[in-house]
């Protein structure tokens, strides 16, 4: 039986390979973003397991679970990885009602929805920008 030279893999699209610029700055600021909710979430997953609920345990390392979420998110951000992209836009829009529901409590809440809003509105800006996408070999699509 002869043997045939086995081709060499075709080499993967550009888009699809990761690229080897820098990470651009609004990059970076959605990576900061991200983990800066990420930690957040994570504190308020340790601060749940010190209330006196029945279920404080269970509730703590539930939150803690989604906290993997935004700060998986800023880890493949700050790497420029395509992938990084759509949990980072998954958080930035579940944290849009949160941000409108406390904008409408009362107290100090407020604030916080404020703050809440204000880091999801730049976060949803910086990772939609055309910059941010061509940084992570995302393709564009003409009209």
């Amino acid at each position: 039986m002869s043997q045939t030279p086995l081709d060499p893999s075709p080499e993967p699209s550009a888009a699809a390979q990761a690229p080897d610029a820098a990470p651009t700055p609004r990059l970076i600021a959605a990576a900061a973003i991200a983990g800066l909710e990420g930690l957040a979430v994570a504190a308020w997953g340790v601060t749940m397991f010190f209330t006196d609920s029945d279920n404080a345990v269970l509730a703590g390392l539930t939150v803690l679970v989604m906290a993997a979420l935004p700060l998986a998110a800023a880890y493949g951000l700050r790497k420029a990885r395509r992938w990084s992209r759509g949990p980072a836009l998954i958080m930035q829009l579940l944290i849009v009602p949160i941000a409108w529901t406390m904008l409408h409590s009362s107290g100090a809440v407020v604030w916080g929805g404020v703050l809440l809003g204000a880091l999801a509105a730049a976060g949803l800006v910086c990772l939609v920008h055309p910059s941010t996408t061509d940084a992570l070999g995302i393709r564009r699509t003409s009209p």
